[in-house]
């Protein structure tokens, strides 16, 4: 008898850890799933703000307001998101518009490695645009 009153307790003691480990892993789940979305941020001189302008030259719609809505989370301001003249880019780029690239390099680290051209002008209210392609598939925006 008080052997079947240890297997009852092992048992219920079991049942419990099993339990409290399926519980466990059922709130991980659920964190990872619907929990806040955050990058590690780009490593760099935080202090400054990068202005980005989005262009969307891929012919997509709402590409450029998904490139703006990443770029934003991971810090950076968007001062402007439109389609660009023309439709038919075919890469996407990152545009450096003053004579300092590393605000470019940054957006372009950011967003998966892009290439950087350099095309300073000083009257631009952005420091760097973002031309999207037909590439944009290549782009980190999750």
């Amino acid at each position: 008898m008080a052997k079947s009153r240890l297997g009852e307790r092992l048992a219920r003691a079991g049942m419990v850890t099993l339990a409290l480990v399926v519980g466990a892993l059922v709130l991980s789940w659920a964190f990872t799933a619907f929990g806040p979305r955050t990058r590690a941020p780009v490593s760099g001189d935080h202090r400054r703000v990068v202005r980005v302008q989005v262009l969307n030259g891929s012919g997509e719609g709402g590409i450029g307001a998904r490139v703006a809505s990443a770029l934003r989370q991971g810090g950076f301001h968007v001062t402007e998101v439109r389609n660009a003249e023309r439709s038919d880019y075919f890469a996407t780029m990152v545009v450096a518009r003053r004579e300092n690239v590393a605000p470019a390099k940054l957006v372009a680290r950011y967003l998966g490695d892009l290439p950087v051209i350099r095309q300073a002008r000083d009257a631009d209210d952005a420091e760097v645009t973002v031309v999207i392609g037909s590439d944009r598939s290549r782009l980190h925006l999750d």
